[in-house]
């Protein structure tokens, strides 16, 4: 499958220069440096962060590159999934002329990247049962049509979408897909990434926040061809992951058993409270996931997230969003706090 990618980026930054920092310009290791204008004298308070970290995280990408089987050059890393997916909006959209094609319900800065660069976006809904619709999303596509998201394991649906439906979908897609996977780890289904070298307009996201449980990092993944890579790092801030975030991630990244067991011990606790919410009053259905949160449909969703609340239980009301009218997104807690759930919920009177 070729890929013509000037035709797809919005002519002026194939032409941008980008802003070469003192990290960019000397990569190697010295005794003095005096190029940064760095505070040499350390920094205020505990930890050594008065040097700028290395702007393209190469150590960092180095490691991810085991685990996850992509090459260096291709992986992008930033700061959480919503900076590539507002990155490839403004790199490869032109406002009031193109579109992104949007699948909903599904994760919100899809839709809200778009609006902030003044880029339409197609809707084109789940069936009932959130699965794609592919006649009416291939139907929906025109040449202006730079970029598709497609969240799987979905948000908030929980289900994985069809694997075949969505190869499809890249295979006839007229500019990039992108495949939202930050609950991969999850789900048993594979990982887009070993589609890369297929298919040169797809773009896969991950995350550190949802397995790895270091969401108050903020730090995401990218994984691209090298030549979409490239305009990623050509166009994003010069020092977008902060050098804590770096060696805090390079730490964690080595204790892949400890994530497997958490991973195992949500799984658990998901089937645990899947089961209990299936018996639980004014319940209509829990839907499949394989992610680590449960979507319930329920006959009194904002009565009983209102009661929740009161008693110090946050849920996510969902009722408000498309095919979810009445439905609670749940993540699955600890045992304590699923058990603290159950117990609140077989009291409610509504």
């Amino acid at each position: 499958m070729a890929l013509d990618l000037k035709k797809l980026v919005r002519p002026h930054l194939l032409k941008l220069k980008p802003y070469s920092s003192a990290r960019d310009e000397f990569k190697g290791q010295a005794d003095v440096y005096i190029d940064a204008n760095e505070n040499p004298y350390g920094s205020v308070g505990d930890g050594n962060y008065n040097r700028y970290p290395d702007p393209l995280q190469l150590k960092l990408k180095e490691e991810i590159s085991k685990i996850k089987g992509a090459e260096v050059p291709q992986i992008f890393l930033g700061n959480g999934s919503d900076e590539p997916i507002d990155l490839l909006v403004r790199i490869f959209c032109n406002p009031g002329v193109d579109n992104v094609l949007l699948m909903p319900p599904t994760y919100g800065m899809y839709q809200v990247c778009a609006d902030i660069n003044g880029v339409e976006a197609v809707n084109v809904p789940l069936t009932a049962d959130f699965e794609i619709n592919k006649e009416e999303a291939l139907a929906a596509m025109n040449p202006q049509t730079k970029l598709i998201f497609i969240c799987t394991p979905n948000n908030p649906s929980g289900n994985s979408l069809d694997r075949d439906t969505i190869l499809d979908i890249i295979k006839k897609a007229p500019g990039l897909v992108v495949v939202d996977e930050a609950y991969i780890d999850f789900s048993e289904q594979p990982s887009f990434i070993a589609e890369l070298t297929r298919y040169p307009n797809l773009v896969i996201l991950q995350t550190f926040s949802k397995a790895w449980g270091l969401a108050g990092l903020r730090l995401g993944m990218a994984f691209a061809s090298e030549e979409i890579i490239s305009i990623l790092n050509k166009v994003k801030y010069p020092y977008n992951v902060n050098i804590a975030t770096q060696q805090f991630a390079m730490k964690a990244i080595l204790k892949t058993t400890q994530k497997d067991k958490m991973v195992a011990k949500i799984l658990r606790e998901r089937e645990w409270l899947i089961e209990h919410l299936q018996e639980a009053n004014y319940v209509t259905k829990v839907y499949p996931t394989d992610a680590n949160f449960i979507l319930v449909k329920t006959t009194k969703g904002k009565a009983i997230y209102d009661k929740l609340v009161e008693h110090g239980i946050i849920v996510r009301d969902r009722s408000n969003v498309t095919l979810c009218e009445g439905c609670l997104r749940i993540t699955v807690g600890t045992e304590g706090e699923n058990l603290a759930l159950m117990r609140v919920w077989e009291t409610l009177a509504l």
